[in-house]
């Protein structure tokens, strides 16, 4: 049976698509079978994986408003492993079209249930905020992975996000849990962000992954070329990070 995790965190820029990205073409490296979904509607992971969002016939968007099973809206194999719900800006209007349905936390939940085991991972990227479709993420994943930048205002809205996770828990998803923090743009050279690494690991009772993402050029160029790290430069550092990443969520699971 596939585990769901979605990765949130209501700040922008912290790395979430960046991770849901690498993190799902590292999984399928490990010859993982993978499917990304999408729900932010910028379609950044869409684009990542070299998708050309804006000419999609079905997207995440259809799905939640019943216009097309989740089947018809799956892309197998964007690369070998990996396929992807994708998303694009039309999404945006889903939840003002979504006032009023019945029982709409858990859309994607119910769509999902038909084929998740069909996967290994299913790995939601959530938007940078804590809306209907981030709620509905919540409800149907089995855990949360919250990307943190490493500069000094990391906590900064992390106790409302984890406020919000154990809400969804108390009310909508009683086995949702706490995948872990990981710490991205992580650059060695400076104090700052050793300091907030121990920081944030002192405040926080919820496990803290042991890789540290780096800050990396390479990182930050593949998403132009539609490529995941591994694809685009496999001996950088950042390739190298989220593979052991992937390593330890295996481990996890396995475990």
């Amino acid at each position: 049976m596939g585990k769901i995790i979605a990765i949130a965190n209501q700040k922008g820029g912290v790395g979430k698509t960046t991770t849901s990205i690498n993190l799902s073409a590292a999984l399928a490296a490990k010859e993982k079978k993978v499917l990304v979904i999408d729900t932010d509607p910028q379609g950044n992971t869409t684009s990542g994986f070299g998708v050309e969002k804006n000419d999609l016939e079905n997207t995440i968007y259809e799905l939640m408003l019943s216009e097309c099973s989740i089947k018809e809206c799956i892309i197998k194999d964007v690369i070998p492993g990996v396929s992807i719900i994708p998303s694009n800006v039309n999404l945006a209007a889903a939840e003002i079209e979504l006032i009023g349905v019945d029982r709409k936390e858990y859309i994607l939940k119910r769509e999902v249930e038909w084929i998740k085991d069909s996967y290994d991972y299913i790995m939601i990227d959530c938007p940078p905020s804590l809306n209907l479709l981030t709620i509905n993420s919540m409800t149907t994943a089995d855990s949360v992975l919250v990307p943190i930048q490493c500069e000094y205002y990391a906590l900064e809205g992390l106790s409302q996000l984890i406020h919000t996770i154990n809400l969804v828990k108390e009310r909508l998803n009683p086995d949702l849990d706490m995948e872990g923090v990981v710490f991205t743009m992580y650059d060695s050279r400076t104090n700052l962000s050793m300091q907030v690494v121990e920081n944030v690991k002192s405040h926080l009772s919820q496990r803290v992954f042991q890789t540290l993402i780096p800050r990396n050029i390479r990182l930050a160029e593949a998403p132009s070329y539609g490529m995941p790290i591994n694809m685009y430069d496999g001996k950088s550092a950042g390739a190298e990070a989220y593979m052991l990443l992937a390593d330890e969520i295996i481990g996890r699971k396995d475990g």
